[in-house]
């Protein structure tokens, strides 16, 4: 019997934060549609303004990629983000009636502002496996939800059931898939003595993004 891949192994780890999610009562929201659409725009607005410092993930992960098979990957998930998502998230918006303006003024809430200062200095000054290991809970945590939600009846609100096909489609499955078999490559044994490092930056991150539905729920104002 083959021994788990390391990206195995990290899961595991944070195994209980992910399944929390899938309970999460924003998350349960989003699968039969009662979330509040007042709710979810917390959600529209935070994750905006996470996905800019998610770009800046990418290129961090292209200038420190050993290769250049993989400084190209990086290099093509950032102009897809900058270009092409973020076109798609502000379309998304407007859906909740979340104009340009509106997404130009928010302000990270705290908890958003936390778990992107640790991704990008994590990025800035962690190695690429570092960088992958505090990167994957977002990409494949948020294929898990995607999933698990599709395989249930979808909400009459073609918003949120929009929302789910997006996250369980296969072109994230696909990117998701990229980065769990980068960090396999470059941490090929169970046995490495990196290993402890990369499950502690795994699990903050997974514990962020558990972080991050509770903050969409409930709000979190900015306190000046």
């Amino acid at each position: 019997m083959a021994a788990p891949s390391v990206s195995a192994l990290l899961r595991d780890a944070a195994l209980p934060l992910w399944e929390e999610q899938l309970r999460h009562p924003f998350v349960r929201g989003i699968a039969d549609g009662s979330l509040p659409e007042s709710t979810f725009r917390n959600w529209v607005v935070q994750d905006w303004l996470y996905l800019i410092d998610f770009a800046r993930v990418l290129a961090y992960g292209a200038a420190k990629a050993d290769r250049l098979q993989s400084m190209a990957w990086f290099a093509s998930v950032l102009d897809l983000t900058l270009n092409a998502e973020m076109r798609l998230h502000r379309e998304y918006a407007a859906r909740f009636d979340i104009d340009e303006a509106g997404l130009a003024a928010a302000e990270a809430w705290p908890t958003t502002r936390a778990y992107t200062d640790f991704l990008v200095r994590t990025a800035a000054h962690g190695s690429i496996e570092e960088l992958l290991a505090a990167l994957l809970p977002c990409a494949w945590g948020y294929v898990h939800v995607g999933q698990a939600l599709a395989r249930e009846p979808r909400p009459a609100d073609a918003r949120y059931a929009d929302w789910i096909e997006q996250y369980a489609s296969d072109e994230f499955a696909d990117a998701a898939a990229w980065l769990r078999d980068e960090l396999d490559r470059l941490v090929p044994s169970a046995d490495d003595p990196r290993i402890p490092r990369l499950r502690e930056l795994f699990v903050v991150s997974s514990r962020y993004e558990l972080d991050f539905w509770e903050m969409c729920w409930r709000g979190e104002p900015v306190r000046t």
